[in-house]
């Protein structure tokens, strides 16, 4: 292994394991994620209720919820709560000090928040949902298995992508917490987040005519595109498109996210020096 990874590899797995204790605070977030999928399910069903023919069928809408609850924590909603206080009080100054790549280390802070959190309560996610679900005699509102192993093996690999492309947002909300030295400034996050990557609607239900937009803008590869490769709504040459799609995106906003870091960075002033 190289010595220059085991900085990174270290901050990852250190981290990783720090974020694992909070099992009390993912108990009582599981508890919500639960009674929210219920509550979007009902609706839906209504929904499909009344009216014709959708892109979706009811059965992969239901899993796609369940999903999004169970890989709720994958979400770039907030910036990381250390390096927010660390810009508030100018603590953020130690981090010009640290003999590494900046941007890598706060990556692998935030891959290592994102993965443990969402780890934490997907798989108890999918005892309930996938389970017991159907074992209670609700076989309807259940959370399905994937479509084929084809899909399950793209959906592994786009939901990886999903990692780094939620972490890579994560540190553009850094940058701007840093640049205007107040966690506020990462407020707005929620409102595209939730929008634009199909979390509270399925991009798929939504107009026809902005399909191409939605499929191929930075957000579709949150929730979006995994989900629907999950449950072979889409796949083939659409699957790997959207998997294309995650994996552009996450080049280009790994590169704005060092760029605006090296900037943010040279701009700070460290009192008596």
């Amino acid at each position: 292994m190289s010595v220059s990874l085991q900085p990174y590899l270290a901050v990852l797995s250190a981290r990783f394991s720090l974020m694992l204790q909070y099992r009390t605070a993912a108990l009582a977030g599981f508890a919500t994620q639960c009674w929210w999928g219920v509550i979007k399910i009902m609706v839906l069903s209504a929904f499909y209720a009344s009216s014709g023919r959708q892109p979706m069928s009811l059965a992969q809408t239901i899993t796609y919820v369940w999903l999004g609850q169970a890989f709720l924590a994958l979400l770039p909603w907030q910036a990381d709560a250390d390096l927010a206080v660390a810009a508030e009080t100018g603590g953020i100054g130690y981090e010009r000090l640290r003999p590494v790549d900046t941007h890598t280390l706060w990556l692998m802070r935030a891959i290592a928040w994102r993965a443990a959190n969402a780890s934490l309560r997907a798989v108890p996610m999918f005892a309930i949902a996938g389970l017991l679900v159907p074992l209670a005699g609700l076989a309807a509102w259940s959370w399905r298995l994937p479509s084929s192993p084809t899909a399950a093996a793209l959906f592994a690999i786009s939901i990886s992508l999903t990692v780094l492309l939620s972490s890579a947002m994560t540190v553009l909300l850094d940058c701007a917490v840093v640049a205007l030295k107040t966690r506020r400034a990462s407020n707005i996050a929620p409102l595209f987040v939730n929008t634009l990557s199909g979390m509270i609607v399925p991009l798929a239900l939504l107009p026809g005519w902005a399909q191409s937009f939605l499929f191929w803008q930075p957000f579709a590869g949150l929730v979006d595109i995994p989900y629907r490769i999950y449950f072979g709504n889409l796949a083939g040459a659409a699957a790997w498109a959207g998997i294309a799609a995650q994996g552009l995106w996450i080049v280009i906003l790994v590169a704005a996210g060092r760029l605006w870091l090296s900037r943010v960075m040279d701009r700070i002033e460290m009192q008596g020096g």
